[in-house]
């Protein structure tokens, strides 16, 4: 069974963020494999178990040929990895994503599966791994908390609020996977060092066959949050249930 996996590199989000002059994400150091991600890395490495063969390989977009945090899922256990590094890619949209993303899949070989993260933790638009399925023409599952795959069918339980739906559909598909679906591996010493030699293949839009890239969305402006006001302070004079049904009635939440 072959499995993709489709990753996002991003800034360190336990350092400050720092903005470009177009007010987007600075993303000119070092990148870290997206915690999100790491779910369905992990996943896709335990269907490969599950089927008794396969590969897992990687599919990601970042500037500057940026590795890192794809050395850090190779690590873990993928085979290969294709990045599309190029710098008219930058402050791309979700829907350009989509396209490149579903390109790389194209150039990572055959594939049974895609995964993703639902959401990834420096964009949460959740709307990239359905667009990829939609350029791709394939059936799209999302929100996984678990998947098996049974033949050339896979079985998901999809989370909801109310507790999860049982979906099957045929492969090859796209699914996304929330976060703790399953607990993501540590990377071992050995796999580090292996990691390094595990191929990753720089490609640019153009030789994914997109030739030109455009989006419509931009940033104007980015400001500051307003500082929290303080809250009211009503004191127990032996009528306070009185104040506070009424201000929460003023709200209209009762």
């Amino acid at each position: 069974m072959n499995v993709i996996v489709c990753v996002k590199q991003i800034p360190d989000p336990a350092l400050p963020g720092e903005l470009d002059a177009d007010n987007t994400l600075k993303r000119d150091g070092k990148l870290i494999l997206d915690e999100s991600d790491s779910y369905g890395v992990e996943m896709a490495l335990q269907l490969v178990t599950a089927a008794g063969g396969g590969a897992v390989s990687l599919v990601s977009m970042a500037p500057n040929e940026e590795v890192s945090g794809l050395r850090t899922a190779l690590a873990m256990g993928a085979e290969k990895a294709v990045l599309v590094s190029d710098p008219s890619l930058a402050g791309a949209d979700a829907l350009t994503t989509a396209k490149v993303l579903a390109g790389a899949v194209g150039k990572a070989g055959d594939y049974d599966l895609v995964i993703a993260g639902t959401e990834s933790s420096d964009g949460y638009t959740g709307t990239v791994p359905e667009q990829i399925a939609e350029v791709l023409g394939l059936p799209s599952v999302t929100f996984a908390k678990s998947i098996a795959v049974d033949g050339d069918t896979v079985k998901v339980e999809r989370q909801t609020e109310a507790g999860y739906d049982e979906v099957t559909c045929p492969l090859p598909a796209v699914v996304s996977v929330t976060a703790g679906v399953v607990e993501p591996r540590y990377p071992s010493f050995k796999g580090i060092m292996a990691a390094k030699s595990k191929p990753v293949e720089n490609v640019t839009a153009a030789d994914l066959g997109i030739e030109s890239v455009s989006w419509a969305q931009s940033i104007t402006a980015v400001e500051d949050a307003p500082a929290r006001e303080a809250g009211e302070i009503i004191e127990d004079d032996g009528e306070t249930f009185n104040k506070i049904v009424e201000y929460l009635d003023n709200l209209k939440v009762i």
